[in-house]
């Protein structure tokens, strides 16, 4: 090889390997950018997301500084995290995914917006993973309630899938993201956990340890948020009986988290599921 080959060559390597630490640079920043976001919640306990909303999802997204997009007026884009809770009570490592659009209302003049997405079933988790998810089409989504007392009833009995939270110079508030869509950020994803493999299946089902460690920084930030609170009649003072909810019978992965299966008995008593 020439003098002058290896000097190209080398330097298209440095190159290659900036490039790359730039990307993880990226990724790591929106995975602490996301983990202040939770963080956040801790401050205002009077104007944060009521606990017991938290300590029943499914799972949360995290998308901070959602800007205004240059393809559109008005038009939002923003790109941020996605954890599942998994079946022994823990969050899954986190999936990079990308929120664009959707109706910001009041907000609409801020200069970025902090969304969070509280997800009650898998639906919309399966959604994500399977290409892109429309907020108000493939799941109904709600403003939720704002207020560290809400009572248990008053988070039980939204009928949205996804109820979702936006925050705007220090402050949470429900917003209704009527059209917004969430899709998997993969070229993030690979070069987060840098493999070409790796799926949001793989992610979510994974152990930590293949995630950098900024990853369970992320994590432990929300499992502080989101423990399981006791489910005792006299936990919330003045709330009502929660109305049973529909049993969601739609075919779809749990990654890592168990469906409930009925049982499911004859004439005699007998368990027809065995």
């Amino acid at each position: 090889m020439t003098r002058p080959s290896f000097v190209a060559f080398f330097l298209l390597g440095c190159l290659l390997l900036a490039a790359t630490s730039e990307a993880a640079t990226r990724e790591e920043k929106r995975v602490a950018d996301a983990a202040d976001v939770v963080d956040q919640l801790l401050r205002i306990p009077e104007k944060t997301i009521p606990p017991t909303l938290l300590s029943r999802a499914y799972a949360v997204a995290v998308v901070p500084n959602v800007v205004k997009a240059a393809f559109g007026l008005g038009a939002r884009r923003g790109k941020g995290l996605l954890v599942v809770r998994q079946d022994d009570d823990s969050w899954s490592n986190p999936a990079f995914i990308t929120l664009t659009g959707g109706s910001f209302g009041w907000q609409i003049g801020a200069q970025s917006t902090d969304i969070i997405l509280v997800f009650k079933t898998r639906k919309g988790v399966d959604g994500i993973a399977n290409g892109k998810l429309t907020l108000g089409a493939d799941a109904s989504v709600a403003a939720g309630p704002v207020g560290r007392h809400t009572g248990i009833a008053t988070d039980i009995k939204f009928e949205a899938e996804v109820v979702s939270y936006s925050r705007s110079r220090g402050l949470f508030a429900g917003l209704a993201l009527e059209g917004a869509g969430v899709t998997m950020d993969r070229k993030a994803n690979v070069a987060f956990y840098s493999s070409s493999t790796m799926t949001p299946e793989k992610i979510f089902a994974s152990s930590p340890n293949i995630a950098p460690d900024i990853a369970s920084t992320f994590v432990q930030t929300l499992t502080a948020q989101t423990r399981r609170l006791p489910t005792s009649p006299g936990m919330q003072a003045g709330a009502e009986q929660a109305e049973p909810q529909e049993k969601d019978t739609s075919n779809v992965r749990t990654y890592g988290v168990p469906e409930v299966v009925e049982p499911v008995n004859d004439d005699s008593g007998n368990d027809l599921n065995y």
